[in-house]
Order: C-alpha cells, then sequence, then structure tokens
C-alpha cells in the first residue's frame, strides 16, 4: 500500500543528498584555480579538474583566473621636471602566478596595482620634462613595467607590459605646440618650395649650357667642314693649274705664243675694277706690234 509519508521522507533524504554532494563536488574550469582553506587556515591551490570539500571544515577562499588581465586605469596628474601638469592614463597587463600569494599577499590587489601604478608614474614624470615626456613613451613604459613587476612579486603577480595610453597636456600648452606644428609644417613646405626652385633654375641654367654647347658645336663643325671644303676646292684649283702649267711645259710652247697668253691675261684684269696697270716692256712692245700688224692688214 502506497504510503506518502514514506515517499516523502524518501524525497527529502535524495534532496539532502543531491545538495551535500552539489556542496562537497567541486570543478575547477580550465584557466582558473581555487585557494582552499581547512578550519581557517591555508589549506591547498585546486588546480583544473574534480575536487573533494568537506563540508564545515573546508572552505574556497578565493576563485583566481590565470588568464592575462588588462586594467584600463583612469588618467593622474602628474608634474613634469619643469613644472607642467598633465593627464596620463595607463594600460597595465598582469597575470597570477601565485594564486596563494595573490589571495594572502594583500588586501584588494587591483587597486594595490592602480595606486602603485599612479606613484610610479609621479615618479618617472618628475625626472622628464614636457618635451621628452611626449617623445619618450617607449623608455616610461619599460620603466614602469620593471618597477611593477618586481613590486608585485610578493602579491604572486607578474606584470607582462605597460602603455601609457593617452598623455594630455594643458589647454594653453596644447595650443602652443600646435602652433609650433603648424610653424614648422610651413618652414618645412618653405624650404620644399626654395629647394625645387633651386632645383628648377639649375636644370633650366644646365639646358641652356646644353643647348649654347650644342649651338657652339655645331657651328664649329660647319666652319670646319666648309674650311674642308674651301681647302678641298683650292687643292683642286691649284692641281688643275698644276696640270695646266705641266701641259704647257710639255707642249714647249714658242716665246710668242707666252707673250700672247700674257697679252690676253693682262686684257682681262683691264677688264675689271683696276685703275692703274703696270704693263711689262717687252709685252708693250709686243702689243704695239700687232697694232700695227692689224693697221697694215686694214689698209690692204
Amino acid at each position: 500500500m502506497f504510503n506518502p509519508l514514506k515517499f516523502i521522507m524518501i524525497a527529502v533524504v535524495v534532496l539532502i543528498v543531491i545538495v551535500v554532494l552539489a556542496y562537497i563536488v567541486r570543478i575547477v574550469p580550465q584557466a582558473e584555480a581555487y585557494v582552499v582553506e581547512r578550519l581557517g587556515a591555508y589549506h591547498a591551490t585546486w588546480g583544473t579538474g574534480l575536487h573533494i570539500v568537506f563540508p564545515i571544515i573546508d572552505r574556497v577562499a578565493n576563485r583566481v583566473t590565470l588568464k592575462e588581465i588588462v586594467k584600463d586605469f583612469a588618467p593622474q596628474p602628474v608634474i613634469t621636471k619643469d613644472n607642467v601638469t598633465m593627464q596620463i592614463d595607463t594600460v597595465v597587463y598582469f597575470s597570477i602566478t601565485d594564486p596563494k600569494l595573490y589571495t594572502y599577499g594583500v588586501v584588494g590587489p587591483i587597486t594595490a596595482i592602480e595606486n602603485l601604478t599612479a606613484t610610479t608614474l609621479r615618479n618617472i614624470i618628475g625626472e622628464l620634462e614636457l618635451d621628452e615626456t611626449l617623445t619618450s613613451r617607449d623608455v616610461i613604459n619599460t620603466k614602469m613595467r620593471a618597477i611593477l613587476d618586481e613590486a608585485t612579486d610578493p602579491w604572486g603577480i607578474k606584470v607582462t607590459r605597460v602603455e601609457v595610453k593617452n598623455i594630455i597636456p594643458p589647454r594653453d600648452i596644447q595650443e602652443a605646440m600646435e602652433k609650433q606644428m603648424r610653424a614648422e609644417r610651413e618652414r618645412r613646405e618653405s624650404i620644399l618650395r626654395a629647394e625645387g626652385e633651386k632645383r628648377s633654375a639649375i636644370l633650366q641654367a644646365e639646358g641652356e649650357k646644353e643647348s649654347m654647347l650644342l649651338r657652339a658645336t655645331a657651328k664649329r663643325d660647319a666652319m670646319i667642314a666648309e674650311a674642308e671644303g674651301e681647302a678641298q676646292a683650292m687643292e683642286r684649283r691649284y692641281a688643275a693649274q698644276a696640270r695646266g702649267i705641266q701641259m704647257i711645259k710639255d707642249a714647249d710652247p714658242s716665246k710668242e705664243y707666252l707673250s700672247l697668253r700674257s697679252l690676253e691675261t693682262y686684257e682681262k684684269m683691264a677688264d675689271g675694277n683696276a685703275t692703274k696697270i703696270i704693263v711689262p716692256s717687252d709685252i708693250q712692245n709686243l702689243a704695239n706690234t700687232l697694232t700695227v700688224a692689224k693697221e697694215l692688214v686694214g689698209k690692204k
């Protein structure tokens, strides 16, 4: 016969067993660690897997992630060496290497890292001037990482990287920097324009020089060619005259023939622009003889 009271008791017992099992059986996920206390004292650090908690005497004191943690801290006011106040915010990358030290080493580890970051940043920036601060981010990052990593070792924390995210100087400094950058850009633009004009003038002068050289070379070559042509023409004329003289010489002409040729030559000279011609006496006698001969022939 069905007994409702007995059924209820069995159900309660099963429920109690399920609750007890859910309490005493713990499964630690991947990339996490549990810090367990027994009777209020540190007992063990559980890694990934199945673990049993003894009721009343054991307690999970802290659940710690082993992944890399990224914390973006709010901007901090800092003063440079040349007394310029600016706002700087940083990003810290760290991981927990020892869950026990992380749990018992310091109260509020994240807050402790934030405060340590702020004080370290002030100390480093206080040794730098404004221009150095703006251009030395790598130096600042390296120094901060080394200091934070050493300071957080007792807390079971490994600082892997520190980045200066933003550097915000005062408004008047920003305006002065913008003016300086504009002036620098204008100066560079003027220099580039002047260099361009200089280069253009040089190229133009070189072009004119090459053009003059080419014209001079062409004129020289033309004069040389003309002179060579005249020289060849003269050489040919003289050669022709020499051949004519040689032919006359080979023909053995008489004295009268030579005198007649001389007379013809002087007649051509007389037809020119000369105003006075000196005629040798023998040529003159020959001319008189020819004239008399012509008159006698005319009378007949």
